[in-house]
């Protein structure tokens, strides 16, 4: 029986790698994937052999003081392709340990697909070295990076992003605030600290601080979406002693809650195009470990953070990073979107003009089709 590895290290790659899986399936039943994931690829039928919350690392103190754990996985997935010859790999996202495992697998004789580029376009450009050798193609999910990876002779594809294909919303604002005990005439503002526990840490004393101030200025109702990776107990820890009222905390039906919201705070990321493909107006913000943030920010060539600003080519959405990220500065950007309707609608204008540079709702087909076709390459004498 045909099996591929399959590995994802994060909620979002996640939720990609699933949409390949069950594409894949509808071309060939008969394969079996294992790999590493999270809710999404389980429900897929994938056999996990870690689970992304022992993955979902940050920065390189971070990922140094998990070096033990995420070694042992590592090789937990090397001895199992040895056992299990897999007829090819599929590495998503995560490229800190993906490329460390693309060499691994190289070395092994399995072909090897890379779905969602590593951003060699806003820092450690030499990555490209690095996939150049190892991997066999590129899949990309941004138009921009086909031009990069031609002039570094590595072969790729744009397949679409799959956000596309997986931002549906059932319910309208009413029927959401009803669901969620929310009252859909006052305001609803949705906060998104991160997927990861570090991005929790670093983000949520301060949100904290100024969520519970713009509830009392606007009179807001504040819902927090926790991604599936995270305790809610290890959240509750990091709130204000005695909780934070008036907050939502919810794990389902987060794009209806960006959807349904007049505002999304949300930490650099998928996050913030997943708001803006909903058309809600957002401010992001992000946070590393002073560290962290020091002997990375000198290797950065991006003008902009934030993915939405990147694809916009300018300034869209404001971007409070490090130590700009302080709760006031969320009270005044907040205040600047709620209080400007021109401010809104300039905002969910240049939203739209990103969308439609993303491509059509095949993201997960064409990506199936890839490995489809690297998997006959490889068949072949």
């Amino acid at each position: 029986m045909t099996s591929i590895l399959i590995v994802a290290g994060e909620s979002s790659g996640d939720r990609h790698a699933a949409g390949l899986v069950r594409a894949f399936k509808g071309l060939d039943p008969s394969v079996r994937f294992f790999g590493t994931g999270g809710p999404a690829l389980e429900g897929e039928g994938v056999e996990l052999l870690a689970y992304i919350k022992d993955l979902a690392l940050v920065g390189v103190f971070e990922v140094l003081s998990s070096l033990p754990r995420v070694k042992r996985i590592f090789n937990h997935i090397v001895e199992e392709c040895e056992a299990r010859r897999p007829a090819a790999a599929v590495l998503v996202d995560s490229p800190d340990f993906n490329l460390r495992l693309a060499k691994a697998l190289k070395k092994r004789g399995i072909p090897i697909l890379y779905y969602i580029s590593p951003t060699v376009w806003a820092w450690r450009r030499g990555r490209l070295k690095t996939l150049k050798a190892n991997v066999d193609k590129m899949l990309l999910i941004f138009p921009f990076e086909t031009e990069i990876y031609r002039k570094a002779g590595i072969p790729a594809a744009f397949v679409g992003h799959p956000l596309i294909e997986k931002i549906k919303i059932e319910l309208g604002r009413e029927a959401f605030a009803r669901k969620f005990g929310l009252d859909p005439a006052r305001r609803i503002i949705t906060l998104l600290p991160g997927s990861r526990r570090s991005e929790l840490s670093f983000h949520m004393p301060v949100l904290a601080e100024a969520a519970a101030r713009i509830r009392d200025i606007f009179d807001a109702q504040l819902v927090l979406v926790l991604a599936e990776s995270l305790e809610e107990d290890f959240l509750r820890s990091l709130l204000p002693a005695g909780g934070l009222d008036g907050l939502t905390v919810i794990r389902t039906r987060g794009y209806e809650a960006m959807a349904s919201s007049d505002l999304v705070l949300s930490s650099c990321g998928t996050a913030t195009l997943e708001a803006a493909l909903l058309g809600t107006p957002l401010v992001s913000f992000y946070r590393i470990s002073p560290l962290t943030y020091f002997f990375g920010r000198p290797f950065v060539r991006a003008q902009h953070y934030c993915i939405v600003n990147i694809l916009a080519g300018k300034a869209v959405v404001s971007e409070l990073i490090q130590g700009r990220f302080t709760a006031d500065n969320l009270i005044a950007e907040t205040r600047r979107l709620l209080d400007s309707e021109d401010e809104r609608a300039r905002m969910k204008t240049a939203f739209a003009q990103i969308r439609s540079k993303l491509g059509e709702e095949k993201a997960s087909t064409n990506a199936a089709r890839e490995l489809a076709a690297l998997l006959t390459r490889s068949a072949k004498p």
